[in-house]
């Protein structure tokens, strides 16, 4: 018959698979040893549990099948996924390690030059914990993949010439075992380099045999940008006589602009079947409180997939990071036995084939599901205030809700709640109800037993002057300590009646206290500065001429007065204009409003006919006429003098002020003999020229 027909031969399983359904055909139309040709189409079937195969052969079944079924699981030509079921811890976790840049060489693993350089050039690697500024900022900035600002990277800039770029054995693997390998991959170019036509990686994944066996390949395709870190992963299965591999890298795209990227977290986990954990059949934790007696059921669901499943309970106390097997733990259902220890309790089933049962990296693992056992709040509750009148501050603590109940139909939801101004109805006792965010709930209470507080007044406010005493009367009732401050100026702070002689104003407070209380009031003595005067500089005047007198007055609430009232302009002024007819001398006299004491201070005004001015000094050092002093000129304020020499020389400047000549210039004693002097009294009146002698 041939194989033109290629009558259908029907094969019809329901074994269930962890790996995707499959069909296998032969495919050929030459008769060759029996078999219809060698060439097999294998037709995948992701979603089926089950399958049927319909095969055109004539004879040798067995062999066709297993053929076909090889060529499933490890033909490199299959889209590559990540585990569907569940994974087992890392057997090997290639995270490249972390530390401050540039991380360590990695050795014989890979054929390129290593350099320091964070921004490696074509055929070379660098491990970092970062990348910037690369290329002229045409390489994205990034971390590693977790985001961990310490953790190393495999950095790469690959070579023009396609090929290997990472290659490490992987040893601790299980044989007879169905193995997730997964690597994240960052494409590090930006979209607008290269003119926007830069070379994409593509990496093709190998895991051989330490023989050089292929079992498995998976080619990436080309790596978009912009898609940062990016987990690629594929199955693969170790044989009975292998449990280690060597994962190759190969980089299949040219070198050139682009083709750089990043390599980090590197894992291989064991692959199962989809197991699934729960708590009394749907809960992923629960929260008890301490003492709780419940028991839990802890179990799971494992989908078909091993042979031979054994399964263990383990437990966890430290978050989930170490797990312990359970003693007997050993079926799909645990019942927890109640524990009366706070922590959080964390549980997993593992489950692996019978023959690697005892073999921790052979196993697939749960879901986590815990059971938290929670304290009981302490509340601690505490009660400030116990006198009539305080502010009573009920506090507890350690809860996320409280409940407050107490006398006179006191309720409150507050953690701390306050009630002001307490009086005896407040007495009793306060109780509380905290429940903590787990739902745990404690009872306490405290007590509140207020005294009666002493009645006190420091007395009316008092107003003494400067130098003078004033005594304090207080008044109250249950009083059996006072106490003033502050003490400064006190004859006795702790009578209830001092004297008081303050140098400024001031507050004082009384405390007083019987046996339980305390109670203040406080008594402002003011202090008022006795008057005092200024009547100021002496004046100088020509005969018809007025001065305005320099009068200053100081003190709490003064007026002033000047006397005599003769020839003066405005006698209650500080600044009155005089115009006396001969030398006269005015006082002035500063008033208190607050009865305090009166303070006078007088000034001369010196009156002269005309403008004097000396002929002669003689500056011998005896204290008689040792300076040219022209007195009268004090009333021509701004008047200048000027002195000459027999040369012409200036030798003397009073610069607008009434500093008189002492006989000098520049220091040295000037001959004796006449000096001509020039006067402006700077009134409009011509300048006045004379001779005065110096004589020694």
């Amino acid at each position: 018959m041939g194989c033109s027909g290629q009558q259908p031969f029907y094969f019809k399983s329901n074994v269930k698979s962890i790996f995707p359904v499959f069909v296998c055909l032969l495919n050929s139309s030459k008769k060759k040893e029996g078999y219809c040709g060698r060439s097999y189409i294998c037709y995948y079937l992701p979603n089926s549990k089950s399958y049927d195969a319909r095969f055109i052969m004539r004879k040798n079944f067995k062999v066709w099948f297993f053929s076909c079924m090889f060529l499933f699981i490890f033909s490199s030509e299959l889209s590559a996924q990540l585990c569907q079921g569940s994974l087992g811890d890392p057997v090997v976790n290639i995270t490249f390690g972390s530390g401050s840049n540039p991380g360590p060489s990695l050795g014989s693993s890979t054929n390129y030059t290593y350099v320091a350089d964070g921004c490696p050039n074509d055929g070379t690697y660098t491990v970092s914990n970062t990348v910037s500024n690369c290329f002229n900022n045409t390489w994205h900035y990034t971390t590693d993949h977790t985001g961990d600002p310490n953790g190393y990277m495999m950095v790469v800039n690959a070579s023009f010439t396609p090929g290997d770029f990472f290659v490490k054995r992987v040893d601790g693997l299980c044989p007879n075992t169905t193995y997730e390998f997964a690597a994240w991959i960052y494409n590090l170019l930006q979209s607008f380099a290269c003119n926007g036509n830069g070379i994409k990686p593509n990496i093709t994944f190998s895991i051989e045999s330490p023989t050089g066996q292929v079992l498995q390949t998976y080619s990436t395709g080309d790596i978009p940008e912009n898609g940062g870190w990016k987990q690629y992963g594929f199955f693969f299965s170790t044989t009975v006589d292998i449990n280690s591999v060597v994962l190759r890298m190969t980089n299949n795209a040219r070198g050139g602009c682009g083709n750089d990227l990043l390599l980090d977290d590197i894992t291989f986990r064991a692959c199962g079947p989809l197991v699934s954990a729960n708590i009394n059949g749907s809960l992923d934790s629960v929260d008890v409180c301490t003492g709780d007696k419940s028991i839990f059921t802890i179990q799971a669901n494992v989908s078909s997939g091993y042979s031979d499943p054994v399964y263990q309970w383990q437990e966890s106390v430290d978050g989930g990071i170490t797990f312990t097997n359970i003693n007997g733990a050993t079926n799909l259902v645990y019942e927890r036995p109640a524990i009366d220890s706070t922590a959080k309790y964390s549980y997993r089933l593992a489950v692996s084939q019978r023959q690697n049962k005892n073999v921790s990296s052979c196993s697939i693992y749960s879901n986590i599901v815990s059971v938290s056992v929670n304290k009981y709040p302490v509340t601690d509750a505490t009660i400030r205030g116990h006198c009539t009148g305080d502010s009573l501050f009920l506090t507890a603590n350690d809860a996320a809700q409280f409940s407050w109940k107490g006398p006179s139909g006191f309720i409150s939801n507050q953690q701390n709640p306050v009630i002001g101004m307490a009086s005896p109805a407040n007495n009793g006792i306060y109780y509380v109800t905290a429940t903590s965010v787990k739902g745990c709930i404690s009872k306490d209470s405290a007590a509140a037993t207020l005294f009666t507080r002493p009645q006190v007044n420091a007395g009316g406010d008092r107003e003494i002057c400067q130098g003078s005493s004033v005594q304090l009367k207080s008044t109250g009732d249950h009083i059996t300590s006072w106490q003033w401050s502050p003490t400064d100026g006190l004859s006795n702070a702790a009578i209830p009646d001092p004297v008081a002689l303050p140098s400024q104003t001031t507050l004082y407070i009384l405390r007083v206290n019987n046996v339980d209380c305390m109670a203040s009031d406080s008594v402002l003595v003011t202090v008022n500065i006795n008057p005092s005067a200024n009547a100021g500089p002496d004046k100088v005047i020509i005969r018809g001429q007025g001065a305005t007198l320099e009068g200053s007055a100081a003190g709490t609430e003064v007026n002033y007065l000047w006397t005599p009232a003769i020839n003066i302009t405005g006698n209650n002024s500080l600044s009155p204009v005089v115009n006396p007819l001969a030398t006269q001398m005015y006082v002035l006299h500063v008033f208190s409003d607050k009865g305090c004491k009166t303070a006078t201070d007088s000034v001369q005004v010196k009156v002269y006919q005309q403008l004097f001015v000396p002929n002669a000094f003689t500056p011998n050092g005896d204290g008689i006429n040792d300076t040219w002093v022209i007195e009268t000129l004090k009333a021509y304020p701004g008047a200048e003098v000027k002195v000459f020499d027999r040369y012409g020389r200036n030798i003397f400047d009073n610069n607008g002020q009434s500093t008189s000549w002492d006989g000098t210039f520049k220091g040295e004693m000037q001959t004796a003999g006449a000096y001509v002097y020039l006067i402006d009294l700077k009134n409009k009146t011509p300048v006045i020229k004379g001779v005065v002698f110096l004589i020694l």
